[in-house]
């Protein structure tokens, strides 16, 4: 996957086995099955600013509040 979500690869089994991992959005996107969970909203935000921050969809992001 590019940094959109959108797959490059050319494999035919890869492509069938993206539903392990990943969940098809509109437009032959893929958003990765994930829930993302911790105590602090820091390492949530480092996840979101990374490379591949954009694909995680933002209600499975769960976090504390520091303090």
């Amino acid at each position: 996957l590019d940094g959109s979500g959108v797959y490059n690869g050319t494999s035919d089994l890869q492509l069938e086995r993206m539903n392990v991992y990943f969940n098809e959005a509109s437009g032959n996107k893929y958003v990765p099955r994930a829930v993302l969970v911790d105590l602090e909203p820091g390492t949530m935000d480092a996840v979101r600013a990374g490379p591949f921050g954009q694909l995680f969809r933002p209600d499975n992001f769960v976090f504390g509040q520091s303090g």
